[in-house]
């Protein structure tokens, strides 16, 4: 670790009681104790029951906070892995004592242990972002939600895992998953076989994210039985959706006309989910998104809660993160410019 020439470097040991946990919060091979190191610029050298930290005072206290809470975390049945760790680095106060670069500046604390997870027949789901978790709650209580942000942030997994156990629960008679079938760059009418066999592979990371769920046998019976659809959004014009947990993914590709009638579908008992990143729209140049226009026109309507993720929220690859925020840095930059000429003009 780099010598801090402002701050004295000090060492502490912090104990942890059970050493089945421990073992876990260091993680294979110490993995997320190198992964603190690295993006908190402390030393963690592990040590019988618990872990010496060398840092500066205000650092060593963080950390310890941030063990402290991985710890109450496992305690609880959280899995602490690379992502958990990631989301409690993210929630650090960033002050100007707190010398980590590598840290985001956020309003909320420490995620709080003891958070409830999405129970499905395969696998518990935690939020792992404090985004996520505001996400989580809206799932569970609003009638119409929309999440937009970029790929990578659970938007459309967490949607699912909330339509599986609200149907568990028997709060929803019925999934209903679509989206627009829109070329990215690409012609459906290329590729071969019929019109299901085309638009499959839009529709796969649906069935994806249900089979990890639920598993194959169980997403075939309820397709036969008629407890989940999973269509192109244009097989829903016509029908009103009753007593059904419904998500619309991609939906930065509708147009107006599609997202107006997507939004007219959900009946008595329903919810509906709306997700896409409106920086990735492929509708034809000069076609307004559906995405864009619904999060200006309904912004001012109580019952429609909107949940907004950054790259600060990608939970995929650390790469995918800097990436999107790489992407969104030249965006700005690009329209910093545009502004600058329109007002020249």
């Amino acid at each position: 670790m780099p010598k801090n020439p402002v701050h004295k470097l000090l060492t502490e040991k912090i104990e942890f009681p059970d050493n089945r946990l421990l073992v876990q919060l260091r993680g294979a091979l110490d993995h997320n104790l190198r992964h603190l190191e690295q993006q908190l610029q402390v030393t963690l050298l592990p040590q019988g029951n618990g872990v010496l930290i060398t840092a500066d005072r205000t650092r060593a206290k963080k950390v310890r906070q941030l063990l402290e809470t991985l710890y109450a975390d496992l305690e609880q049945g959280h899995p602490v892995d690379h992502h958990w760790v990631e989301r409690g680095i993210r929630a650090l106060d960033d002050t100007e004592s707190w010398h980590a670069p590598a840290l985001h500046k956020t309003a909320h604390a420490l995620p709080p242990s003891g958070e409830v997870a999405l129970r499905t027949p395969r696998r518990q789901i935690y939020p792992r972002t404090n985004k996520q978790s505001e996400y989580l709650r809206a799932l569970q209580q609003a009638d119409l939600t929309f999440a937009i942000g970029p790929a990578g942030t659970g938007k459309t997994y967490l949607a699912v895992a909330a339509a599986v156990t609200q149907w568990l629960d028997g709060r929803v008679a019925r999934i209903v998953l679509t989206r627009p079938a829109v070329e990215a760059g690409e012609r459906l009418g290329f590729l071969p076989g019929d019109l299901q066999a085309k638009v499959d592979p839009y529709l796969r990371p649906l069935h994806d994210a249900l089979y990890a769920m639920l598993g194959p046998e169980k997403v075939e019976r309820m397709l036969s039985r008629n407890e989940l659809e999973v269509a192109p959004l244009a097989y829903m014009r016509g029908r009103t959706l009753d007593e059904s947990f419904i998500i619309l993914d991609e939906a930065q590709n509708t147009t107006t006309e599609q997202m107006k009638m997507f939004l007219t579908r959900f009946g008595e008992g329903s919810r509906a989910v709306i997700s896409g990143d409106i920086t990735q729209i492929d509708l034809p140049k000069g076609q307004p998104s559906g995405l864009v226009q619904a999060a200006k026109i309904l912004q001012n309507i109580p019952e429609a809660v909107f949940v907004y993720f950054t790259h600060q929220d990608v939970v995929r690859h650390p790469l995918v993160g800097k990436i999107v925020q790489a992407y969104e840095q030249a965006q700005a930059g690009q329209r910093k410019k545009e502004l600058a000429r329109l007002a020249e003009d």
